[in-house]
This record gives structure tokens, sequence and C-alpha cells, in this order.
């Protein structure tokens, strides 16, 4: 861990023994509320989690050097900025990108996190393991799933954890996360997919991205005609790296075309194919309905957040 990311770690502890708590919402929820005239209130809501300009005398001065020293602090006029969020996870405080998330290398946090990380908690009730076992995270982003997973199985299992991206501020605020937030046996992997991983897993989850972007922003672009190719990929490859006895996790969105699930259309005959036991299951039946407007999802009727567990 280099001195910015520890400068991050430094400036999470202090924002967690100032009690700060973030719920993060989607960007179209956060632009109406910022759109409010700014009257005030709790400023490390509003500097680390609703990512509004702040005078620099608002800020208390070790937190204000700590934002400093991690590369995160822009000025804009007379006026500073935050280049990061810290949002609240259950008992966890994770960093990423601030708002709004328009650069490339953006990290993402947001509402489609919460969804996933309660759906993975649910996967994992009845998940078999004792002892050592290897958790790949492939697309970790903020490495939320990894770290929810190094916690669930915490007392069953010696989880060793591989955060895997292909974005390096992903996994600079992924190894920030970890500290955070306590997690040992957390190894970060500049990898797109498997492709810099050279080893298997017993437990391999995802939540990578699944909308059509005109801007092909990583964080959100899925990639082919529907934006589904990706999750296709890491859960073919997936199965390919799962240990006997080791679970598949993939959430993640398809499109609704004519009433028929995309990505389910595409992965069931692999699925049986293989023989595998799995489960399927639709989590949210409506989500990026903004998305619909644009030329893409023309043809889309919505787009589903789904569940995809597999055994072998």
């Amino acid at each position: 861990m280099d001195p910015t990311e520890q400068a991050l770690v430094t400036l999470g502890r202090e924002l967690r023994a100032c009690d700060y708590h973030f719920t993060t919402i989607t960007p179209a929820t956060h632009s109406r509320v910022i759109s409010r005239v700014n009257g005030g209130g709790d400023v490390l809501a509003r500097v680390f989690g609703w990512s509004r300009c702040f005078q620099a005398a608002e800020l208390p001065n070790v937190m204000l050097a700590l934002l400093d020293a991690s590369g995160e602090l822009e000025r804009e006029g007379e006026l500073f900025r935050s280049k990061v969020r810290f949002s609240s996870l259950g008992p966890h405080l994770l960093v990423h990108s601030a708002f709004p998330t328009e650069a490339a290398d953006s990290v993402f946090f947001g509402p489609d996190t919460y969804r996933f990380v309660r759906a993975l908690r649910q996967a994992l009730q009845d998940f078999a393991v004792d002892g050592a076992c290897t958790v790949i995270d492939i697309g970790s982003g903020t490495g939320a799933g990894g770290l929810c997973v190094a916690d669930l199985l915490a007392n069953r299992a010696e989880p060793d954890i591989v955060l895997a991206d292909i974005n390096p501020k992903a996994l600079r605020y992924s190894r920030v996360n970890a500290s955070l937030n306590g997690v040992a046996r957390v190894r970060t992997a500049l990898s797109d997919v498997f492709t810099r991983i050279n080893e298997g897993g017993n437990l391999i989850i995802s939540n990578p991205p699944y909308l059509l972007d005109a801007k092909t922003r990583a964080y959100r672009n899925g990639g082919g005609a529907l934006g589904i190719d990706l999750a296709l990929r890491i859960a073919e490859e997936g199965l390919e790296r799962l240990y006997p006895g080791g679970r598949l996790f993939v959430y993640t969105g398809t499109p609704i075309v004519a009433g028929a699930d995309q990505f389910f259309a595409s992965f069931r005959p692999r699925l049986d194919a293989r023989r595998v036991r799995y489960s399927y299951e639709e989590i949210d039946p409506d989500v990026f309905g903004e998305e619909l407007d644009t030329p893409a999802y023309a043809h889309v009727e919505r787009i589903a957040v789904v569940a995809l567990t597999v055994d072998i």
C-alpha cells in the first residue's frame, strides 16, 4: 500500500470516528438532491457523500491534509472538492469515485451494490466450505463483494480473497477498503476477467457492468449489442476455473425483449450442456429505466437484474 492509499485509509478512520454514515443513491436522485439550494447541514456528508464544493475552513484540518495527501483533493476557484466519496455498507465504510461518475476510470458504488451484496448473502447461506478456500471477485470495483464474502465465511473458513479488475483505480480503492475494514488475506489483480489470474477458486463471484454505454466506460459498459457479453464471458470462464465442489455466483442485468430474458436465453444452453446444478432468480424487474430512452434500447421492454448460482 502506497502513502496515498494509506492517507485514504486514515481519512476513512477519521470519518468513522466522527460517526459518519452515508447511503449512496442513484445518479438521477443524486442530481435532484444537489440541484436544491445548499442549505448547510452536516459538512462531512456534504463533502464526502454529496460531493459538494466546500471552503477549506469547513473541513477539519486533519481531514483536509489527508485528502490532499491522498491526491484526491481538487480546487475549483476559491473552493475545494473531494474526488472521492465514502459510503456505508452495513458495518463497512467504502471509498469510491465522487459524483458525477463521468470519467472512464470511475469506480462505481450505488443501489446496485446494495442489491448485489444482499443477493450474495442469500446465495451463500448454504455454501459448504471448511478450512482454506480461494474466493475470486471478477470486476471487483470497490471490493464490496469480496469483502462481504470475507465476513460471511469468517466463522467457517479461512478465505483468501482475490479482487480482480481491469481498472487500476478500482484496485487502489479495493486495497484501501480492505485495510479500512480490517479484512486480511486480500490480494488485488489487474486483469481482464481471468487473463492474469493463474489459479482457480472455490467461490467465484461477479457483479459485472451490464449496460450499453455510448462512452464505453468500464464500470458501465457490458459489451455486445445487448450489454450482456461481459457477463456471459465471466460466467463461462468462471465455470472453467471452479474447483470441484465450488460455486459460481453472477449478479447482472439483462434486457427483456419481447418477454424474453436475453442473458438467460444465451447462457441456459451452456448450463444444460454441462449438466450442472444451478438456480436463477430475477432480483429486480425494472432498473435503469432511463436507459430505455436511448436508441440502443429502443427494442427493449425493461432491464432486470438477476442472480445466477452454479454448483459443480
